[in-house]
Formats: structure tokens, sequence, C-alpha cells
């Protein structure tokens, strides 16, 4: 009886398939595996530095440059005053509560202004957005009147309202109208179609589509015109302080410049500087709470 033999591979071993692969099943667990290595992208093998520290050092920076010049005498007292001499004014502003007082007035119109043209820029950008007939009728119009300087408006509001508080509230309400119309009509008319297409095959009504689908894609750019509309109305109450005013911050400002007082005038810069990084930080504040629902890139 002969007995056979498995056929030598190709390479002219006599070990059968099945015994080759078991040894390499064990050559393969005799070997060590390589480790592997885990990729970390450039930006986290960097030294992080906490945030608010690299957003403060620039202005600590220009602070310390202000306070260098002026103790060199390259800046004089008449020209620019030292930070320490705004420091001891400001507190000087506020012991005896002008500043104070101040800075109360000028929240107010600020934010009579800031409501009444939120209204009326709001309504008029649903209007025009959301009905053709409505752009017919308004946005020609307000294309028109946002192109007149709202400063040079002011003799004729004095004429119109007077020198009291009706013609600064009406230069901060036209100031922040305009860019607030702007944004939310874009946003209005920057809806994806297909998404009303979707809302009407689920049956939603005009009403349910504004309300679900319109209003909030144009939130970001609402938010974003609001934004815009708080540096507006802070500009616009500067000039609004300097005309026929007898008390706020425009009206120390008015003051100081007649007394040549660089300090006071610094001061009053100071505070509205403050007061619209306070009023943005609000609004911010308020944006990352409304529009939750929509990841953004917040940068590297």
């Amino acid at each position: 009886m002969s007995i056979s033999h498995a056929p030598p591979d190709s390479t002219g071993s006599d070990i059968s398939p099945i015994s080759a692969s078991k040894t390499t099943e064990v050559e393969a667990d005799g070997q060590s595996s390589p480790d592997l290595e885990r990729l970390v992208p450039s930006s986290s093998r960097r030294t992080r530095v906490p945030r608010w520290l690299r957003r403060t050092s620039g202005p600590l920076l220009l602070l310390a440059l202000w306070q260098l010049l002026s103790s060199t005498g390259a800046l004089t007292p008449d020209v620019l005053a030292s930070p320490g001499r705004i420091a001891e004014v400001a507190r000087d502003l506020l012991s005896d509560g002008s500043l104070t007082e101040a800075m109360t007035t000028s929240l107010q119109r600020v934010a009579v202004g800031l409501l009444l043209g939120t209204v009326v820029g709001t309504t008029l950008a649903l209007v025009s957005g959301l009905f053709r007939i409505g752009e017919d009728l308004v946005d020609a119009p307000v294309q028109m009147l946002r192109t007149v300087p709202f400063v040079g408006l002011i003799p004729l509001f004095i004429i119109w309202f007077g020198i009291g508080e009706a013609p600064k509230v009406a230069i901060i309400t036209l100031g922040v109208t305009f860019p607030l119309y702007l944004n939310v009509y874009a946003g209005i008319r920057g809806v994806d179609s297909q998404l009303i297409e979707a809302g009407e095959s689920l049956g939603l009504s005009r009403w349910g589509l504004v309300r679900h689908v319109v209003l909030p894609g144009a939130l970001p750019s609402a938010m974003t015109g609001l934004r815009y509309s708080l540096g507006i109305a802070w500009l616009a109450l500067v000039f609004a302080e300097q005309v026929n005013a007898d008390s706020g911050i425009g009206f120390l400002m008015v003051q100081a410049r007649d007394f040549l007082r660089t300090d006071v005038i610094m001061v009053c810069l100071i505070v509205y500087a403050f007061l619209g990084l306070l009023a943005d930080f609000i609004v911010r504040s308020l944006e990352r709470l409304l529009l939750q629902w929509r990841p953004t890139f917040t940068g590297r």
C-alpha cells in the first residue's frame, strides 16, 4: 500500500499548509506589537495660556506704554493726561456723585432709544421681509433714509422737538433703526427655501412657518444687527449729548473741553467704552442662550 504525501509548496518546503499557518500564528503571537504613538494636533501641543490673560495683555501693554510716555514727558498733560491722573480724576468724580449721575442719565437715554429703535427696525423688517407688497412700500424709503447722516438731522430734530430729551432720544432711535432693519431683513430673506417647502409639506400654516422656520432662521442675523446697533447707539449718544445738554456724560465732556481738561475727557471716553463693552457682553450672552441649537466654529 502506498502512502500519499502532501505536495510540497512552491518554496520546496515539506511543511503542510496547516502546519505553516500554525507556525505563522505562533510567530505572530511571539512578536511584540509596536507601540502606537497618538497623534496630537499642533494647536494642542502649544503652551496653554489662560484666555483672560491673553485678552487683557494687549490693553495692559498699551496702558504701560501710555504711562511710560507720560512719565518721560513725551506726552504732556495738555495733550493727554497720564493714566495715574485719569484714575485720580475718576475717583474724585465718583466721590462727588457727578459721574454716577451722568452715567445714569446717559444709560436712560440709550435704553429708551434702543427700545424704540428695536421696535421700529424689527417691525419694518418683518413687514418688508415677509410680504412682497411690504417690501415695495417700505424698503425703498428706508434705503433712502439710511443714507442720510443722522448727525446732520440734529438741527432739524431740535426745531421739531425742542431742546429737551426728545431730540436726543430721536437721534439714538434713528441710529439704531437702520442697522437692525438691514440685518433682520437679510436674515428673513436668507432662510433656505427648502426649509419653507419642508414646513409646508408638514402642514404648517403661514403663521406656523413664520414662527417655527423664518424667525429662528433669521435670529442669528438679528442678534448681529443688535450688537451693531448698540455701537451706533453709543456713537449717537456722544453727538446727542453735546448739543444743548445739561446732564450726561457728553455734558461733562463739553464742560471739560471748555476748560481744556483732557483728564476729564479721557474719563468720559473710558466710561463710554466700558458701557459699550458691557452692553455687548450682555447681547453676546443672550446670543449664546438663544442660539444654543446652532453649533459654530469658535477658533483655535
